[in-house]
Parts: C-alpha cells; structure tokens; sequence
C-alpha cells in the first residue's frame, strides 16, 4: 500500500487533535464514570516508573499515538465499507477492544473493572470521533478535488484573462 504524504500528515494532525480531546475531557469522565483512571498517567509509568515527570511523559506519549493512529487511519479509512461518519468511532471502538487486554501490564485491577472498560470505550469512541470527522474535512475524497488545468492559470498565479473569456 502506498501511502499520501499530504494525506498521511493530516491524518497524524487529526490523530494528534483527537488525543488532545481525550486528554482534555478526562478529569470530566473520571468524575462520570466515579473512576480515577487516567491513561496519559498509566503510559508515563510504564516507560517512566517513579519518575516525576511521568504523567507528562505519558500525555506526550498518548499524542503521539493518536498521531500514529491518525496516519494510518487516514490511508486504510477510504477503502472502509462504512458510512464515512461512522468510520471514525468505529475504529477507536475497534481500537479499543483489541488493545483493552494490555492494560493488564500496567493495572491489572482495571481489567476486571467494567466502569473501566465503559470508560476506556468512551473515551476511543471520542477520539475517533474527533479524528474521523476532522480528517474527513482535512483529506476530501478524491471526487470532491478539483483538478486546476494549466490554461486557468497565469504566471502570476493569478487566472489567466484567456481562459475567463472562454469559459463564458
């Protein structure tokens, strides 16, 4: 598969907002959900134990996986037999279930904790949602690109008077 610079970086951007927005809401749905989970602190101790700086590192981490996320993301969502506004959440969902057994190696309790697994699916549920619609509107299919030919344009970067008048 080949993979769209453009295309690929807007959907790190779009990952990398939609990391921002789970990170944001968090101290909300921790009071929701009656749970002290957060996962920016849970990265930072599996890479920094017992470091200070741990939950910052953890936030840096988080945003850098909804930039991986959203790269890849961006590539294999037009090809998705799904509602283009549906792509999204259902692929933080799917996200989600498929990454919910490693949080054993960080806090074993939180795997047997259905509030936290109801949490931890809002909140992929969010960033997908966030990530989906923003890199819809930052990567529009190819039907919707209009390609600009050579006579429309002057060397000023301006439209060329040429093809103004016979366009009428």
């Amino acid at each position: 598969m080949a993979f769209d610079r453009t295309r690929t970086l807007r959907g790190a951007l779009a990952g990398s907002v939609g990391a921002a927005v789970w990170l944001a809401q968090q101290p909300l749905d921790r009071r929701v959900f009656h749970l002290d989970y957060d996962d920016a602190e849970l990265l930072g101790r599996l890479v920094a134990r017992g470091r200070p700086e741990a939950p910052a590192i953890g936030a840096l981490l988080h945003l850098q996986n909804g930039a991986v996320f959203g790269a890849l993301y961006a590539n294999v969502a037009p090809s998705l037999p799904v509602p283009p506004v549906l792509r999204g959440p259902l692929a933080g969902l799917i996200e989600h279930v498929l990454t919910w057994p490693a949080i054993a190696l960080v806090e074993p309790s939180l795997l047997r904790s259905g509030r936290a697994f109801a949490q931890s699916a809002w909140r992929h549920a969010l960033f997908g949602l966030v990530l989906g619609e923003l890199e819809r509107r930052l990567n529009p299919p190819a039907a919707e690109l209009q390609p600009v030919s050579e006579e429309a344009v002057a060397s000023n970067g301006h439209g060329s008077p040429a093809h103004l008048v016979g366009t009428r």
